[in-house]
């Protein structure tokens, strides 16, 4: 019985390492049931990157790419706020009205106050366009969503000295 000892803890610890060494699903806040395999509707799976710390809270937002709409204050379709997590990136699922052209903004407003402040926010946008200190342009921006969900990376950007840019760069 003594000889099968050493291989059980070489075993459970062979366990307890693979367990450990798995990659982490990532938790998806937001809409969770349009994102699912086989959900009927139009969503984004939208993955956040490069946040500076973990102060505030992530606002996801969409609006279209129309003039008169685009980034404009009380136009956007739909709006998320989720709490910050410990580490890594955010995945937040985000139902559309519909097949379209969308614009995503995410917006991490480290002091809650709402909106974005250049001195302290970090803002990113779908197709990752460079930013200046004044808004993207629409086709910088607007993304097409065919029915079911599509996945959408946005990178984070912070002011640094007289620019906005990724932490990463």
């Amino acid at each position: 019985m003594a000889t099968f000892r050493p291989l059980a803890i070489f075993l459970a610890g062979s366990a307890l390492l693979a367990a450990a060494s798995a990659p982490a699903q990532p938790v998806v806040l937001g809409d969770t049931a349009a994102c699912r395999a086989g959900a009927p509707g139009t969503a984004a799976l939208v993955t956040v990157h490069g946040f500076k710390d973990r102060q505030g809270q992530l606002r996801i937002q969409n609006y279209t790419g129309i003039k008169g709409e685009f980034l404009e204050s009380g136009k956007y379709l739909r709006r998320h706020d989720v709490p910050m997590t410990a580490a890594g990136d955010i995945t937040v699922c985000l139902t559309l009205p519909g097949p379209g052209r969308y614009v995503i903004v995410a917006l991490h407003d480290r002091d809650l106050d709402g909106r974005l402040s250049v001195w302290s926010d970090g803002i990113g946008f779908t197709g990752n366009p460079h930013i200046r200190l004044a808004k993207p342009k629409p086709e910088e921006t607007v993304l097409a969503f065919g029915p079911g969900v599509t996945p959408v990376r946005i990178v984070m950007n912070y002011r640094r000295g007289f620019s906005v840019r990724p932490l990463e760069e």
